[in-house]
Parts: structure tokens; sequence; C-alpha cells
């Protein structure tokens, strides 16, 4: 078991708010992260799993039962699969305005969100949990979390070819279980090979014409399913800086499959030493690192790309609207060079201070302001 970092903010949430929410794709563990919170702040509390029959029989009349625990904390997992509840839990918590009455986990359907934001507005704070990340699983395990991604059983799993099977079936239940649950009916057929497209094109510029075309779909279409995936917390998208007024800039976002391990099962990437020679390797390192930065992303700053079409360009942007951003570029390679693009961008933006994240093991300065940074020292973004 290694504990998750989103715990300390998720209890320090519950004694404020009085409805707390966990989002995140399938099997990332939120479900032991809510179990780890009763034991600690809540061992009187009152769980209910929404896929098992016999709990959903307990909500027959959910207010009749729901009402008799005003004074424990109520955790409902799956929640999704009942978005009448959202109305009944606003009506209870404003009866009795307290921290910690209900805590609901969910993979966050479109239709979750669009409840909760109607209903709960002003009375529910939510984290997000992601796969595992380096802060979680310590500096040694870094290679493996990066092969295998940080889904807790394929992380955690005595093989690679384990690990791998895993992650294929993952794939499936996704694609043929999980999103007709949360109301989205697409054909898994087709969803599977639009979803293997994007781990071909991997960190590179979102074009829904070209994929439609490969496809013999549509472009709204293509738009749709990325949306799906994005909902689902399956990609990320990372949107262009746009704040230069000056500058051509590239305006079409980059689109990353966020879990590092699922790239790998996509393109059938069996071992770390198969990884390194693959051709999406520096894609993927590059994804991954930007998936253990924004695990750290204080919750008011935004993420960007930047690129002009004179070939200026800086791999991400973090800024807190209140101060000049920061700027990252990442290298997977153990004698980092950095581009004149990367120099050029640097100056178009008056950025902070930047960074070239590499596989090293030492920080060392590479200008005024720039430093090369390991993995191990990603923190010192945000000092």
């Amino acid at each position: 078991m290694l504990k998750r970092a989103l715990q300390a903010g998720l209890e320090a949430s519950l004694r404020k708010y009085p409805v707390v929410g966990i989002v995140g794709s399938r099997q990332t563990g939120k479900t032991t992260l809510a179990k780890a919170v009763r034991r600690t702040v809540a061992k009187q509390s009152v769980y209910l799993d929404l896929e098992l029959p016999s709990d959903l029989n307990k909500l027959q009349s959910p207010e009749l039962y729901l009402r008799q625990f005003a004074d424990r904390l109520v955790i409902i997992d799956e929640i999704q699969r009942m978005p009448e509840l959202f109305p009944l839990l606003r009506a209870l918590v404003d009866q009795k305005r307290s921290g910690g009455r209900f805590l609901i986990l969910g993979s966050a359907s479109p239709e979750m969100i669009r409840h909760a934001s109607e209903s709960l507005a002003g009375r529910v704070v939510y984290h997000e949990l992601s796969p595992l990340t380096l802060i979680e699983t310590g500096m040694k395990r870094a290679e493996r979390l990066w092969l295998r991604g940080g889904y807790p059983t394929s992380f955690l799993a005595g093989s690679d070819e384990e690990s791998l099977a895993w992650r294929e079936s993952f794939v499936r239940t996704y694609l043929e279980m999980d999103l007709p649950q949360l109301g989205i009916r697409v054909p898994a057929p087709q969803i599977r090979r639009f979803w293997t497209m994007l781990a071909h094109v991997h960190g590179q510029l979102w074009n829904a014409s070209r994929i439609a075309a490969s496809l013999g779909i549509t472009a709204p279409t293509v738009k749709h399913y990325l949306d799906i995936l994005e909902e689902t917390f399956i990609v990320r998208v990372l949107e262009p800086w746009h704040s230069n007024a000056k500058k051509r800039l590239v305006k079409a976002p980059k689109v990353f499959i966020r879990d590092a391990g699922l790239l790998h099962a996509l393109l059938r990437v069996p071992a770390v030493e198969d990884l390194r020679a693959h051709p999406i390797a520096g894609s993927s390192w590059e994804g991954y690192v930007i998936e253990q930065i924004m695990g750290m992303v204080p919750r008011e700053w935004q993420a960007h790309y930047y690129r002009t079409s004179a070939g200026a360009e800086i791999d991400l942007l973090l800024h807190d609207r209140r101060s000049r951003p920061i700027a990252v570029e990442i290298k997977l390679s153990a004698t980092p060079q950095v581009t004149k693009g990367f120099w050029t961008a640097l100056e178009d933006l008056s950025c902070k201070k930047g960074y070239v994240v590499y596989p090293g093991k030492e920080r060392y300065p590479i200008a005024e302001n720039v430093a090369a940074l390991p993995l191990n020292d990603l923190a010192e973004i945000f000092e």
C-alpha cells in the first residue's frame, strides 16, 4: 500500500466543506483512499457503494435513509449512478451546514459534473485523484512508473508482463463497460481505434480533420470522442498560450494520453528496453514529466504550451495570472540541449525563470534564471 499525497488535503477539506468529492479515472484508488480517510477521521462513517445491489436497495427512500446520519460522514461511491441524489444532498446540507457531511466518489461523467454544479454550488469542493506520481512512489521506482504508468494495480504488479496484461484488460473494460455505465453510447471498436490513433500522435498538435479522414468519420465526431476521453481523465488537452498578440501563434492544442502505462499498452511496448528504442520515447517522456508536474500545480495556476509560426517553442508554461510565466522544457537526454526557439520564447514572454527537465541526477545552471532540473527536484519549479 502506498499513502496517497491527496489524503491530507482531502481531510482538511472535510473539516471545512459539507460535501467533498473525489473524482478521477477508474482504478486510480478512489475507494481505497476514501476508506483510508474513514479510518483516520471518521471511523463511525457510513459507506455506500452504488455498484452493490444491497446498497442501492438501502436508498429506495434516500431521504429517509440519509436523514438519520446528520452527525456522521456518509461516503457514497460511484455516485454518478444516482444523479438524482444531488438535489437531496443540497437540501440535507442546507438543513445542517457543517463540515464533513458527505464524501462523494465518481468517475466524473459529464452528467455527474452538471448535476453537481447545479445542485451543490458553494457547498462542494472537488479533488482529482490521478494515478500514482513520483511523490508517492519514490524516485527509485521512476523508471518503473514511466513504463507501467501510475494505476496502482499496474504499477505494483509482480512483473512487467503482468502489468501489461492488466493495462490491456483495463482498456477493454473501459471501452466495453465503463463508458456505457457513464451513459456514453459510442461503439467500442470505433473509440478504441481513435484511442490507438491518439497514442501514435501523443504529444503532437491536434488535427481533427486528419484523424477524422483516417477513421472515416466527421471532424465533429472526432472532437466528441476527444471530449469523452478528456472528461473521463484519459487524455490531457494542453491549450496554447495566446497572450502575445504581436506573434503569429500556433492555435491548435496538444493532446497527451495522461497515463504513460496506457500509452505503452496501446503501442504494445512491453519493457523499458523496448521503450527507449521506440520512436515514441521522447514524446512519452514529455507526457510523463508533464503529468508529474501537473500533480504538483497549485489549484489556481494554469498550464499551456507556447509555439509560434517562426519556431519559438516551450513545452510547458505555468502561471498564476499574477506573475510572469515559468517555462519548462522537457528533454530525454543525459546532456540536454535547448534550441534557439527556446531562448526566443523566453524573451518573447519575459519568463520569470526556466527549467530543462531531464533524466539525470544533478541540478546545474544553464544560463541566468535557467537550470537543468532532474525529476527529483521538480518541486523547485513552484518555489
